[in-house]
């Protein structure tokens, strides 16, 4: 049975649609580490455009992203920055992460290295945020789950700063102490007190798993919303599947007769606990009468970090080359899908059905415009925003106006390091800054410059750059100029700032 307090939203709800002001509920799910091929949801397309499955699909369980994907829109190519906190701002502000300048994962205690002027602070209320514009429109914005925003000590590690109504488990760091109730995340273990999980004291020495525990507390704050007869915005984001791999008891089953690593069992049980997730919260909305106003985005923030293989190999991601942290396909490329928790003529505006949208790209950058364009919310017109609406993507036809390129900046050291990887529609530049950069177990140096057409060689086999170096430099000066536009900083040695040169 509704509540009173849901059937009074839906009717103003309603009204507000009937009147051209519609504030649909937003859900944003964002998961931790979980690539593009994570999932039971065949994400990749065949040569006719056609949802082709892959190994991995019939490795994960993933039966709620497999129900949302049936209600409607999955990418095959969408890109996210190769490393979490980055990705994480981007959604935030809607800026590439050379513009916000949060180009690494924030350490909680002290300063990774990189460029003199990163923005190692992490976000500040000074920010404009999702969140802060969307409460100004008259939202509930609640938070639960790995925030990861700034350090310890620095204003942004509440998301409560950064225009969030509810903080639930939300602080600095994003690997979690512990996915363990009976050691209370962390809190009552001295091994892991350093990262322990803050604010779920009501669920320690019980056997909740973490992302029960936060999942739980969400449907609570949503029920909060409602009683108040306000729309809501849930950026739901899961400590899992971050590392410490720690097997989720309750589908270890399901994964005890495989021949793979204990390391994978337990990355595998990690996704199927997110999977619940997600369809507990498409349970509740419905429970609670809102599901045809509620908006689902489901999404990773890097690539796959599943222990399967070497960093740059195809093994985490495969087909696609790479993992978490580097440069190619397997390190930025991630799960999109988009829909209403429930279809119906209370939908506020079309979002086509088990549709897998493969001719264009989508970033994490257009989640910002797309969820403003959604709820008919305007950013304030002094902030630069480098994202594009997604809504005539999910409506399932192409967007002749939105641009076609992808840059991922990362003047850092990592398993990828001091590199920029562009994309500019069927063909994709790295670059590397310093030569042989990078961390693997071969001796061979990795090459400074690596072209590859995306469209002939989506696996990223054939390096094409010496032998076409007519369009590695046109790729090196289109990117030359998006890194000037967005003031990007460069890796520095001694005295001389590391821009990108051409092949001569």
């Amino acid at each position: 049975m509704k509540t009173f307090a849901s059937a009074s939203l839906c009717l103003a709800l309603c009204l507000n649609f009937l009147s051209g002001t519609a504030k649909p509920n937003v859900i944003l799910f964002i998961v931790d580490d979980m690539g593009l091929m994570d999932t039971s949801v065949p994400m990749l397309a065949d040569e006719k455009g056609m949802p082709e499955r892959h190994p991995l699909n019939d490795w994960y369980r993933t039966p709620n992203m497999e129900r949302l994907a049936k209600r409607g829109v999955r990418f095959s190519q969408f890109y996210a920055q190769s490393v979490c906190s980055p990705t994480r701002a981007s959604i935030m502000t809607g800026q590439n992460s050379a513009r916000h300048r949060i180009t690494q994962f924030i350490s909680p205690e002290s300063k990774n290295a990189g460029p003199k002027d990163w923005k190692w602070e992490g976000l500040t209320s000074k920010d404009t945020t999702l969140p802060s514009i969307l409460r100004s429109n008259g939202y509930h914005t609640i938070f639960a789950g790995k925030a990861h925003f700034a350090p310890i000590g620095y204003e942004g590690e509440d998301p409560t700063k950064l225009g969030f109504d509810v903080n639930v488990a939300g602080c600095s760091f994003g690997a979690p102490g512990s996915y363990f109730g009976e050691d209370g995340y962390g809190n009552l273990d001295p091994k892991r007190k350093r990262r322990a999980v803050p604010g779920l004291e009501k669920y320690h020495k019980t056997d909740t798993f973490l992302s029960e525990a936060i999942t739980l507390e969400a449907k609570a704050a949503i029920n909060r919303s409602l009683q108040m007869e306000k729309p809501f915005f849930l950026y739901m984001s899961h400590y899992a599947v971050h590392s410490p791999f720690q097997s989720d008891p309750r589908f270890i089953k399901n994964y005890e007769s495989s021949k793979k690593p204990r390391s994978a069992k337990s990355f595998a049980t990690l996704i199927e606990g997110i999977d619940k997730s997600l369809g507990d919260l498409m349970d509740h909305v419905v429970e609670q009468g809102v599901a045809e106003d509620t908006l689902m985005l489901f999404v990773g923030d890097n690539g796959s970090d599943a222990p399967l293989g070497d960093t740059y190999g195809y093994f985490s991601s495969a087909p696609l080359r790479g993992k978490k942290g580097t440069c190619y396909e397997g390190g930025i490329r991630v799960p999109f899908i988009a829909g209403w928790a429930k279809t119906g003529q209370g939908n506020p505006f079309e979002i086509a059905r088990n549709h897998l949208h493969h001719e264009q790209i989508g970033t994490v950058m257009d989640i910002f415009s797309t969820i403003l364009d959604a709820s008919n919310t305007t950013p304030p017109a002094k902030h630069q925003v480098d994202g594009v609406s997604l809504l005539p993507q999910l409506s399932g036809r192409i967007n002749k106006e939105r641009t076609d390129q992808f840059m991922c900046h990362f003047p850092h050291s990592h398993r990828s390091s001091h590199f920029t990887s562009f994309r500019k529609g069927d063909w994709k530049l790295i670059y590397r800054y310093l030569d042989g950069e990078g961390k693997r177990k071969s001796k061979k140096p990795l090459p400074k410059y690596e072209l590859y057409n995306l469209r002939k060689d989506p696996y990223e086999t054939k390096n094409l750059a010496l032998g076409n170096t007519g369009k590695t430099n046109e790729m090196i000066r289109l990117m030359s100029r998006q890194l000037e536009t967005e003031d990007a900083l460069f890796p520095v040695r001694g005295d001389a700032e590391l821009r990108p040169q051409p092949i001569k």
